[in-house]
Order: structure tokens, then C-alpha cells, then sequence
């Protein structure tokens, strides 16, 4: 698992002439910075980074408070119109009209190459809501029994009580849209067509798949630093794009990793 990564980083910091060479595999050969400084001489890549820091903490907590407050509902046994309810959920997680319906859907809702085309449509995962419901209905009811009797309010209970004791599966749904949103290219290469909406994965898509974004980062890097074009090359260059852009989820899935695990199984118990 960790050796991909680290062949990436391997290759990223090796000159690009003399990793064509081969033979590279533990640690570079000679040693450069010149292909990340190519990543960071183009500004779009810090405009997508702040698009995409942006669209995952914005879409994590919008998705997480309304998926958990639907998930609460369905927790609760004297919901009216419970059994009609989940059943129409369930069905939305196997059909759905498809690609062009949902595209004529975003054009007029006004969510086209606008920011929040990256938050509304994700409100809801009635999968997330499955996992948080199946904790949610293993507390004991006695605590929210207890809090009605001295007068709290549903908000209340669920704000109070029911939150702070589920702080092991919300960090799990946590993780998972943080990841969800962070890798995801294919909203912002369907529904966006400016440049000021690009995430970090679609520029990483474009250095990857066409070969004229690597040529003109290397040609912008020449500008400032001449003696650079010698330490690029378009095969460095992606795997630096690859770092550079893996690099900060994979520092926070540490910090969440342990209730990973934990989150699947609720799900998978019970249903």
C-alpha cells in the first residue's frame, strides 16, 4: 500500500532526464525540487486548492448536520409515515434517472458553473444516513426519554444527548465525505467551465491526460529558473502533480483512520 506512494515521491524529487534512465525505486538518484517548483509556478493551482479546501469542509458539515438530523428521524419508532419513508430512500441508492437528466437538473436549478453545484446536490447520502441511523437506534432510549420529561425539545435532545455521544460514527461519515469531496473530479468536469471553480483533482486529471499541461508548466518554471528545463521532464511532473495533491488527505486520514473500521461495521450489523 505505501510503496505507490512512495515510488510517486521517489520520482517527483528526481531530476526528469535521469529518471527516464530507470533503476529509480527507493530513493532519488539526484535529488531536485524543480518539478514541485513547476507545480507552484502556476497560480491555478493554489485556486484549486482553495476550491477544494472549500467544497470539503463546506460539503462535509452541510451533508453531515442534514444527513444526521434525517437520520435521527428515522432512528426515532413514533415517526408518522416511517415506513414509507425509508423505502423511498432505499430505492434512490439503485435507480436514478442518469447522467443527462441530472445535468438538465443542475442547468435549471441555476447550479452550473456555480460553487454550489459542488454542495446542494451531496446534501443527502441515504447511505451515510443508514450508518448514523443504525447508531443512533442503538442508544438507549431511556436518555431520550429522560430529557423529554424534564422538557427538552427534539433540537435540544438531538444537539445535547444524541451528538455528543456519536462522535465515533460521525467522525467515520466525516472521513468518508471529506475523502468524497476531495477526490471527486467528475463534478467539476461536468458541471463547471471556468477556471475559477477548477478543484485540485481536475487540474491533476488535466496534467495527467494532456500532454500540452506539463509542456506549459515546465515552460513557465524556464521563465524564472532556465537551468530547470534539464530537471523536468512531463513524466516528473505528474507524479509531482500526484503528491502534491494526495499529500494533504493523506495527512488527516490518520487522525480519523481508527473509526474507519468501526463506522463500516455499524453499517453492516445493523441495518
Amino acid at each position: 500500500m505505501v510503496f505507490p506512494f512512495w515510488y510517486s515521491l521517489v520520482g517527483s524529487l528526481n531530476e526528469g532526464m535521469d529518471y527516464t534512465k530507470g533503476g529509480i525505486y527507493l530513493w532519488p538518484r539526484k535529488f531536485t525540487l524543480s518539478n514541485y517548483r513547476a507545480i507552484f509556478s502556476d497560480n491555478q493551482v493554489f485556486a484549486s486548492f482553495r476550491v477544494t479546501i472549500l467544497k470539503s469542509v463546506i460539503g462535509t458539515v452541510t451533508s453531515l448536520l442534514v444527513t444526521s438530523l434525517a437520520a435521527y428521524a428515522m432512528s426515532r419508532p413514533n415517526l408518522k409515515g416511517k415506513g414509507f419513508y425509508i423505502p423511498y430512500m432505499l430505492v434512490t441508492m439503485y435507480f436514478g434517472g442518469g447522467l443527462i437528466p441530472f445535468f438538465i437538473l443542475i442547468n435549471e436549478m441555476h447550479l452550473y458553473d456555480n460553487f454550489w453545484v459542488y454542495i446542494i446536490p451531496g446534501l443527502f447520502s441515504v447511505w451515510n444516513m443508514i450508518i448514523i441511523r443504525s447508531f443512533f437506534a442503538s442508544l438507549p432510549s431511556s436518555l431520550i426519554e429522560s430529557a423529554k420529561i424534564d422538557g427538552a425539545g427534539e433540537y435540544r435532545i438531538f444537539f445535547r444527548i444524541v451528538i455528543p455521544l456519536s462522535k465515533a460514527v460521525l467522525a467515520a461519515i466525516i472521513l468518508f465525505s471529506v475523502v468524497g469531496h476531495w477526490n471527486s473530479y467528475f463534478d467539476s468536469m461536468m458541471y463547471t467551465s471556468s477556471r475559477e471553480l477548477q478543484t485540485i483533482q481536475l487540474f491533476l486529471r488535466k496534467v495527467i491526460t494532456e500532454p500540452g499541461a506539463t509542456t506549459q508548466l515546465g515552460s513557465e518554471l524556464t521563465k524564472v529558473i532556465p537551468e530547470a528545463a534539464k530537471k523536468t521532464t512531463p513524466q516528473t511532473l505528474k507524479l509531482a502533480a500526484m503528491i502534491v495533491t494526495a499529500a494533504p488527505i493523506i495527512c488527516i486520514y490518520p487522525f480519523l483512520q481508527k473509526y474507519f473500521a468501526k463506522g463500516v461495521m455499524i453499517g453492516s450489523v445493523k441495518g
